[in-house]
């Protein structure tokens, strides 16, 4: 029986690795657009943050979701991954 591999991301926060299952995905569809991917299944580059408002603060502060998908991340952005958290 082969073991199935837990696929590992990285927190843009706190720089753990975590499964990634624990995290919210942000993603950076091929037409620029910036959303919440709460399914893990859209297209487009991926950044991962833990659902903790820590996190996502320090992820806001150093700007390190821009960094990750290479485009300004709104602050609507954010507000989203905030209400996400609190519905965990």
């Amino acid at each position: 029986m082969k073991v199935k591999k837990i696929p590992q991301r990285k927190c843009v926060g706190c720089g753990e690795m975590k499964s990634k299952k624990e995290l919210i995905r942000v993603v950076r569809s091929p037409e620029g657009d910036i959303s919440l991917d709460l399914t893990g299944k859209k297209a487009g580059r991926g950044a991962y943050v833990c659902p903790d408002k820590e996190c996502i603060t320090k992820a806001y502060k150093a700007h390190r979701l821009e960094k990750a998908l290479e485009k300004q991340v709104n602050d609507d952005v954010y507000k989203k991954l905030l209400e996400e958290m609190k519905h965990e």
